[in-house]
């Protein structure tokens, strides 16, 4: 069984660490990666950890994730709110999904708290900054049946 896991990062994510640090925090998406291939390491699951602000590109790597990722973690950022092309690519999956968002989208705009990766999502991880896309991992981790414990 395979234990790579794509990480998703949807929109405007590029821009961590500059961008709304009172929000989203200083950590740089760059450093979440480094975290998270860490993390992952020591859990024995392979990342594939992709960033874009191109709606139809989130497609198109959900739609090759099939068959060769155990197990998808996305942060789709605004798209998370709007988009249902990208719901139903995970749809279209038969491997667990966990949504991640940086803030907790439900103390923010009305809009927001919205989401429809939600609705493909084996679980939602929100609020807890950075230590999200790790706390991502270890959900997977169980889920994906990769025996180490979280």
């Amino acid at each position: 069984m395979s234990r790579k896991v794509l990480i998703l990062n949807g929109p405007n994510l590029n821009l961590l660490g500059t961008r709304e640090v009172e929000i989203y925090g200083r950590d740089s998406l760059s450093d979440i990666e480094k975290s998270c291939r860490s993390h992952a390491k020591g859990l024995g699951i392979e990342v594939d950890f992709r960033q874009t602000n191109s709606e139809s590109e989130l497609v198109t790597w959900i739609q090759d994730a099939r068959g060769t990722a155990a197990a998808i973690i996305i942060n789709a950022g605004a798209y998370s709110h709007t988009s249902i092309a990208i719901l139903d690519a995970l749809k279209a999956l038969d491997v667990p999904v966990v949504e991640v968002h940086l803030s907790n989208i439900f103390q923010r705009e009305s809009f927001r708290a919205e989401s429809y990766v939600s609705r493909a999502a084996k679980g939602l991880i929100a609020g807890f900054g950075a230590q999200g896309y790790r706390l991502a991992l270890d959900a997977i981790s169980q889920l994906i049946g990769t025996g180490a414990k979280t």
